[in-house]
């Protein structure tokens, strides 16, 4: 048994786990975060996507125990309490979900890649970015339009933090 301390979603928390119990699992059933999702155990879906230390990281593929210390941020931590994040709202606003199963992980892969290209971003790069993550209901459209419409949003709202402080 591992024991293992995380501060999640800002909140620090702590629980022993098997040495085995990956990540997801830990986030799922020891902390009842079920926002993450398990797809296949195999890193190929991306569905169990959060942030490990500001980085966008396929939980399936991290034990618990490894990720002791740092600081995970998952879906259910990124709206400021009944609004929305950006790219939260933006796959509401553009209909980037179907059924909904890869939505979490396509979201938490989204926000990391708008803060990697803070300048915005192409239709291209969001598609080379989107490779690791597998929606089986949509054509990806719409999952498309809505990172792009958020990272808009984004770039907008930092260019005028930008200029109130100046």
């Amino acid at each position: 048994m591992s024991d293992v301390s995380l501060t999640v979603n800002g909140k620090r928390v702590s629980g022993s786990a098997e040495d085995r119990t990956l990540l997801v699992h830990f986030l799922r059933e020891h902390l009842g975060l079920t926002g993450t999702h398990v797809g296949c155990d195999t890193s190929q879906c991306g569905a169990c996507v959060v942030h490990v230390d500001g980085k966008a990281v396929k939980s399936c593929t991290m034990l618990a125990a490894q990720a002791s210390g740092s600081t995970i941020v998952t879906i259910e931590g990124l709206a400021d309490g009944a609004e929305l994040h950006p790219v939260q709202a933006a796959f509401k606003e553009h209909h980037g979900l179907q059924c909904g199963f890869c939505t979490p992980g396509m979201i938490m892969t989204a926000t990391d890649m708008i803060a990697r290209h803070p300048e915005g971003l192409d239709e291209a790069t969001v598609r080379v970015e989107l490779e690791g993550n597998i929606c089986r209901c949509t054509g990806y459209h719409n999952i498309v339009k809505a990172i792009l419409a958020a990272s808009e949003t984004i770039a907008k709202g930092a260019k005028g933090k930008a200029k109130q402080a100046a």
